[in-house]
């Protein structure tokens, strides 16, 4: 009878785990779709459906507002293998509210999660959400102060005051220009990127700002980034690195480092152009012109960056820890030229930007991607992989001569193109952007990075990427690919923005929104010291290729992973700068 008993009762959990996997799952944006833009969906079923099948987005007060047919059947053997995937495209709805979409299903409706439909509905939302989150992060609390006001440099007795900045991510409280640089090709741009995004925005969008009352603290909070760069400019004109708090919860442990795999730490913490310190000498120098004073002044913060500049066309393949200038370089010292140019209309940047602009249109490939290095390594990257382009586009901002203009709209475009099509080039129907890269010796197209890279170590969750690449998108399509509506660009490259947004907002194959406080099934909070930690704003890394899988292959996304969920659950700086830059690009004025 025990048997017995044991053999129903296991049936019967077996029947009821297979029925709600088998249930239909609507994948889609949690937050908000402005009225213009392109606006997508993803349904999935255990099977394809018998015929042709509807959708319907619901309004408020649960009446149908819109209808419209499911895509074609598309399948995704890599993710989700036996399963059938759907596009519901309700692009041309345009009506502000809040809806729900449905579809029914052999006589049952199932519907999705809530989502707002407005004129600029995302930017209004998100902007204030991470300048939030970016006030929060500050390493302001007194102990931080303390110790960094009297900041000790490795291997030295000399101390300097470091203090500001914003802590790196929820789980760690160090302070970096950029990391990985001991990699080479994977150095991300950290602080600097995140005031450099932050003038980008108020510049972009000032009206809207200051009709949502957001450009006085947005404005703060970039002149705050700016001070602190200008207390990591050394006494001999190179930026520190990085303030490492060595996982240490005493703030006198804390140290200027430089970083190698493992937490291993040394004293080469001078910054090169793709170090950090090139976009620090950029978003200066932008900075600068609005004559705006923080703890420094406007002309500090020019002065800052022009001897930052000259210091670096001397030392920077010194500071590159293999002595090489690679892309990186290139689109970094590209972003410090143009700024300095547009800061002060002197040839001698504008014949650097252009140098550089011309560095970065040699190392596009027939194919559409750049190249990392002289030696056949495609360039892929993590967090900045639009950076080429926004980084060219903002030259374009400066550049009148012709023939130079030709040359980087050119480049652009190969590189907008290359983008779409390797995204499309198998079925996608998140359309979550691929991308190509070397994999033992060989170049291969994946979703995510591979996890055996140069690093030793590094792969997380990639929505830094994805934000970056929205915004190269909508930037560069709008110089080559213009268009009336769709937020001015062609459709397929709209398409292709707003899927790498809406997978960061929860439509993605884990129904996770990675916004913290915003839409369902945000990832779990994280804390960290001196009470640090997640936040309302804050973006987590996001979802990786299967873990174990070198090439980065198949799809994972972990809570708990004994120590290493942070791969997929830390919120990081750039993820939510590169989104800030985005929303701004798509907002409409």
């Amino acid at each position: 009878m025990k048997k017995t008993y044991s053999l129903l009762l296991f049936l019967a959990l077996f029947f009821s785990a297979a029925t709600t996997w088998a249930t239909p799952v609507i994948y889609v944006n949690q937050i908000a779709f402005d009225s213009g833009a392109p606006k997508t969906a993803v349904i999935q079923l255990d099977s394809k459906a018998a015929g042709k099948l509807n959708f319907t987005l619901v309004d408020a007060a649960g009446k149908v507002a819109y209808t419209g047919a499911l895509s074609a059947p598309q399948t995704m053997a890599e993710w989700r293998p036996g399963k059938v995937f759907y596009q519901a495209n309700f692009s041309s709805f345009t009506k502000p509210g809040k809806y729900q979409l449905k579809i029914k299903i052999t006589g049952k409706a199932y519907t999705s999660y809530t989502f707002e439909i407005g004129q600029n509905a995302l930017a209004k939302q998100m902007v204030k959400a991470i300048v939030h989150y970016y006030h929060k992060q500050r390493a302001n609390t007194p102990q931080e102060l303390g110790a960094d006001a009297k900041m000790q440099l490795f291997g030295s007795d000399k101390t300097v005051d470091i203090r500001g900045g914003w802590c790196d991510a929820s789980g760690d409280v160090s302070k970096y220009f950029s990391h990985l640089a001991y990699a080479n090709y994977m150095s991300p741009q950290q602080i600097p990127l995140v005031t450099w995004s932050m003038v980008s925005t108020s510049e972009k969008i000032p009206g809207l700002l200051d009709q949502w009352k957001l450009k006085d603290s947005l404005d703060n909070e970039a002149l705050y980034g700016a001070d602190y760069m200008m207390r990591a400019l050394s006494a001999d004109d190179y930026f520190y690195m990085i303030v490492f708090s060595y996982f240490d919860k005493n703030p006198s442990a804390r140290r200027i480092v430089g970083l190698l795999a493992n937490s291993v730490t040394t004293n080469q913490y001078q910054c090169a152009f793709r170090e950090g310190g090139g976009m620090a000498i950029a978003a200066l120098a932008r900075i600068s012109q609005w004559k705006k004073d923080g703890e420094y002044t406007s002309q500090q913060y020019l002065d800052g960056a022009k001897r930052a500049f000259a210091h670096l066309l001397i030392n920077n393949t010194k500071y590159d820890d293999d002595g090489k200038e690679n892309i990186i370089d290139d689109y970094c010292a590209l972003m410090a030229a143009t700024e300095l140019w547009i800061a002060t209309n002197d040839n001698l940047y504008r014949d650097e930007a252009r140098k550089r602009a011309d560095k970065l249109n040699k190392r596009m490939t027939t194919a559409g991607y750049f190249l990392a290095n002289d030696e056949g390594r495609p360039y892929w990257h993590a967090a900045d992989a639009g950076l080429p382009v926004v980084a060219l586009s903002r030259y374009l901002d400066a550049e009148q001569d012709e023939n130079h203009r030709a040359a980087a709209l050119k480049t652009i475009k190969q590189a907008l193109d290359y983008n779409v099509a390797v995204t499309n080039k198998v079925s996608n129907p998140f359309g979550y952007a691929r991308q190509s890269f070397m994999f033992k010796g060989k170049v291969k197209d994946g979703f995510f990075i591979p996890h055996e890279n140069e690093t030793g170590w590094w792969w997380q969750g990639e929505n830094a990427r994805l934000g970056s690449l929205a915004t190269a998108a909508v930037v560069g399509g709008r110089l080559v690919y213009p268009a009336a509506g769709g937020w001015g660009i062609k459709s397929t490259l709209g398409d292709y923005a707003s899927q790498q947004l809406s997978w960061i907002m929860g439509g993605n194959p884990y129904n996770r929104c990675f916004v913290y406080g915003f839409g369902k099934n945000n990832v779990p909070y994280m804390a960290a010291s001196f009470g640090h930690g997640s936040q309302l704003g804050g973006i987590s890394n996001g979802i990786t290729g299967k873990d174990g899988h070198a090439d980065g292959s198949g799809i994972d996304f972990k809570t708990a992973a004994e120590g290493n969920e942070w791969r997929w659950t830390e919120q990081w700086i750039p993820h939510a700068a590169w989104f800030l830059q985005a929303v701004a690009a798509t907002a409409q004025p």
